[in-house]
């Protein structure tokens, strides 16, 4: 089989002949009236007597996937963005000099055909070509048919080749795009503003995750680029923006997974005069109407499970939660510090040094032993305030707060609590935080002035939340790695090499 430098070197020298010829090779002044996908679903029910009755000419573009080829006479499988058509190109339809370009192209390239649609033998949708025009001709070779491009680090790198042999790739990032349409509209329909905040920021917060560091010469400062909008969001609060969200980037220095990307997307919305308590029956309304507008059903699998999206979902405490998932912890356990270092040294691999605080221990226990157990959605309320630097603390125990998370097939999807808008109290959670800092834990909270000043100002009582949308995209496609879901996650860099698809 020839590798990829003698099939470069054939199409090159095939483009040298077509210049030669007085062929450009990269034109563009085709001009088309449908897209394919257009043309495909219009006419897809129309019988061969009413196509041939219709005498429309059409202009349609796009690359060419297939090719097969009978001497004067040749079918070719046109794909654009919308969909793929058959072309029958004849000799004596399109004429000989058109024909000889013809039999110098190859599949990928570029093609504009015009002409009139028929039915074959076989009954499909065909267009018979009446004129051919070359618009871009490829250098490399599309991966062979039949094992398509499969090396899961080859797809990732080369997305664009990835998009063309792979269509249900495609797919995902359709569904993507539609999701992210109807949440757009889901909130708009229900009176919040979609804003914008910084991306370069003097202070990072809103998250516990270490920042991506960056330089802005022109003011010789040192910004972030954000882990998260939070502080931004509620300033506008503050501002007297009552409802707004953002559909925004986030960059957080950590490390790369099936489930994590240095560079996201998330939703992140405020509502004020409301709790964590309204926002549970917003997500709740919200993801099931996601699934049941792209599927027609509340129910969807998920690798070996199936998913119940209908509400109301379940709900459970941190504490609960634990005693629930993990039978050989008990309420005694659960009292003692030095039983739950105890419990996590001789059950878990988590390294317990520096981990003091029962609430902190209280998560760690639960990140190791229950997650991945939550299958069905599931609410996890009342988080210890350790881990909860922004969130409003219960009226009822201080030691905990009025937040939750969203977990569906073992892994978080949203956080959300009841803001915390008493500047005194904030302040010395941001005082806490510092000292975790200094305790080595980088991914503690800066102390973010300004932000207090706001408070200072009055925010009303206020529910905010983030959704992870890469993940909730591999939950509503079914796609089990958070790089199908991205176009271009980021990857190690690896030496090029012209050999490679």
């Amino acid at each position: 089989m020839p590798d990829q430098n003698s099939l470069r070197s054939v199409r090159l020298k095939k483009i040298e002949e077509l210049k030669a010829s007085g062929t450009p090779t990269f034109r563009n002044d085709f001009k088309i009236s449908h897209q394919i996908g257009q043309v495909a679903e219009t006419y897809q029910a129309w019988e061969g007597e009413k196509l041939e009755a219709l005498k429309e000419t059409f202009a349609i573009a796009g690359r060419m996937v297939a090719l097969r080829s009978f001497g004067k006479a040749a079918f070719v499988k046109l794909m654009d963005m919308t969909g793929q058509l058959q072309v029958y190109v004849r000799k004596d339809k399109v004429g000989n000099d058109a024909f000889a370009v013809f039999k110098k192209l190859d599949v990928g390239d570029f093609i504009g055909v015009t002409g009139t649609l028929f039915r074959t033998r076989t009954n499909e949708l065909t267009l018979l070509a009446d004129s051919l025009t070359l618009l871009t001709k490829s250098i490399r070779p599309l991966p062979e048919k039949w094992h398509g491009l499969t090396d899961v680090e080859t797809r990732y790198r080369q997305r664009y080749v990835d998009l063309i042999v792979n269509q249900n790739v495609r797919e995902i990032f359709f569904k993507r795009a539609q999701i992210i349409r109807l949440i757009r509209q889901f909130f708009t329909d229900r009176g919040f503003l979609e804003v914008e905040t910084p991306m370069m920021q003097p202070l990072y917060g809103g998250a516990a995750a270490r920042p991506f560091i960056t330089h802005h010469n022109a003011l010789n400062m040192k910004l972030y680029l954000r882990i998260a909008p939070e502080l931004y969001l509620k300033r506008l609060v503050v501002g007297g923006l009552d409802r707004v969200f953002e559909l925004n980037r986030n960059f957080r220095n950590e490390g790369i997974s099936t489930q994590h990307n240095p560079e996201f997307t998330m939703l992140e919305f405020y509502l004020a005069y409301a709790t964590y308590e309204d926002l549970l029956a917003l997500t709740e309304t919200l993801v099931s109407h996601l699934a049941e507008t792209l599927y027609g059903t509340r129910t969807l699998p998920y690798g070996d499970f199936t998913i119940d999206y209908t509400p109301p979902w379940k709900r459970m405490t941190v504490r609960e939660a634990v005693l629930a998932y993990a039978p050989e912890i008990s309420e005694e356990i659960l009292r003692n510090s030095t039983k739950m270092e105890n419990y996590l040294h001789n059950k878990t691999d988590v390294e317990v040094v520096g981990i003091h605080s029962p609430g902190k221990l209280l998560m760690t226990i639960f990140e190791e032993t229950v997650e991945e157990k939550l299958i069905q959605p599931t609410f996890i309320t009342q988080y210890p305030v350790e881990v909860s630097p922004l969130s409003r603390r219960n009226e009822t125990d201080p030691s905990l707060t009025d937040r939750f998370e969203l977990f569906v097939a073992g892994r978080e999807i949203a956080n959300g609590f009841s803001e915390l808008n008493d500047p005194v109290d904030q302040k010395q959670r941001f005082l806490d935080q510092l000292k975790e800092r200094e305790t080595g834990d980088e991914e503690a909270h800066q102390m973010d002035e300004d932000y207090i000043r706001a408070l200072e100002y009055g925010m009303p009582p206020t529910a905010g939340e983030g959704i992870g949308i890469d993940r909730l995209v591999m939950l509503l496609t079914n796609t089990h790695s958070i790089r199908e879901v991205i176009l271009f996650p980021l990857l190690r860099p690896v030496k090029d090499s012209d050999d490679e698809v």
